[in-house]
C-alpha cells in the first residue's frame, strides 16, 4: 500500500514531538546533574559553600572559587558569572575576594566581578543581568587605550535584605545599606543609606525611611493587611488559594 503525503506528515510530526519531549527530559537531566552543591560540587573548590546553596546548570564563568565564598540556602541563577582576580590561578592571599551571604537569590545572567573585596550580606535578592564589580580602568592617560590603563580598586558591600533590579549596574566603591531597593537600571555608586528607594544613572535617594518621618515621599499605596491571630494553616491555605505546605509536609 503506498505511503499517502499525509500518513508521511503524521509520521515526522509524531517524530519530531518524541524528539522534542527526549531533548527536554535530557536537559532537565543535564540542569539537575549539572547543579553545583555542597554535596555535589563538580570541579569546583569554593572556600565556602552552605547547606543548601544551588548554582543552577549551565554555570556562567568561575574561577579562581577559593576565594568565594557563598552562605547556606542561596539560589544562584543560570549563567551567573562569580570570579575572584582577574585571571584563573591567581594567588590572591589569605582572605575571600567575595563573600555573598545566606539566603540570596542572584538572578540569571548576573554578574559578580570581584579583585580586592565584595561582600554581599543575608538575604539579597536580585533580578537578571545586574553587573557587580569593585574594579574600573582609569582613564589619566587620553592617549593610551582605556582597556590597557591601570585598574582601580574600591571595595563594595551590599547590605542585608537589599533587592537589587533587573539591569542594575553596582559600581566600585559602592556602600549599599540595608534593606535598600535599586530600582532596574540604576547604575549605583558611592553611599546609600539604609531603608531608602534608589534610581537612575547616576542613582539618587528617590524615597526613604527614617523612625521619625516614617516614608518621604509616603507611599502611594496601603500597606498589606496582617494575618489576623489565631488563623489556622488550613485556613490560610483556603484563603490564599493554593497549598502552602513544604515538599513531603503531610496533612
Amino acid at each position: 500500500m503506498p505511503i499517502t503525503r499525509s500518513l508521511l506528515s503524521t509520521v515526522r510530526s509524531g517524530g519530531r514531538r518524541a524528539a522534542g519531549r527526549l531533548v527536554h527530559r535530557g536537559w532537565r537531566w543535564m540542569q539537575r546533574t549539572g547543579a553545583v552543591t555542597n554535596r555535589n560540587p563538580g570541579p569546583y573548590r569554593f572556600g565556602e559553600l552552605g547547606d543548601g546553596t544551588t548554582l543552577a546548570f549551565p554555570l556562567g564563568a568561575v574561577f579562581n572559587e577559593q576565594w568565594i565564598t557563598i552562605g547556606p540556602f542561596s539560589i544562584i541563577g543560570e549563567r551567573v558569572t562569580i570570579s575572584a582576580g582577574f585571571l584563573p590561578g591567581l594567588d590572591l592571599g589569605p582572605e575571600p575576594i567575595v563573600r555573598i551571604g545566606g539566603g540570596c537569590v542572584i538572578g540569571r545572567d548576573s554578574h559578580i566581578v570581584g579583585h580586592q573585596s565584595i561582600v554581599i550580606g543575608d538575604d539579597v535578592w536580585t533580578g537578571p543581568g545586574v553587573y557587580v564589580s569593585d574594579q574600573a580602568h582609569e582613564y589619566r592617560d587620553t592617549e593610551l587605550p582605556i582597556g590597557k590603563q591601570w585598574p582601580r580598586n574600591e571595595p563594595v558591600e551590599i547590605g542585608t535584605g537589599s533587592w537589587i533590579g533587573t539591569g542594575a549596574v553596582i559600581m566600585p566603591g559602592a556602600r549599599i545599606g540595608r534593606n535598600v531597593v535599586v530600582a532596574a537600571g540604576a547604575v549605583v555608586r558611592g553611599e546609600v543609606p539604609d531603608h531608602s528607594v534608589v534610581a537612575g544613572a547616576p542613582a539618587k535617594v528617590v524615597r526613604r525611611w527614617t523612625e521619625e518621618e516614617g516614608w518621604q515621599p509616603p507611599l502611594r499605596h496601603e500597606p498589606p493587611r496582617p494575618v489576623p491571630d489565631g488563623v489556622t494553616a488550613e485556613q490560610l491555605r483556603a484563603l490564599v488559594g493554593w497549598d502552602l505546605r513544604l515538599p513531603g509536609e503531610q496533612g
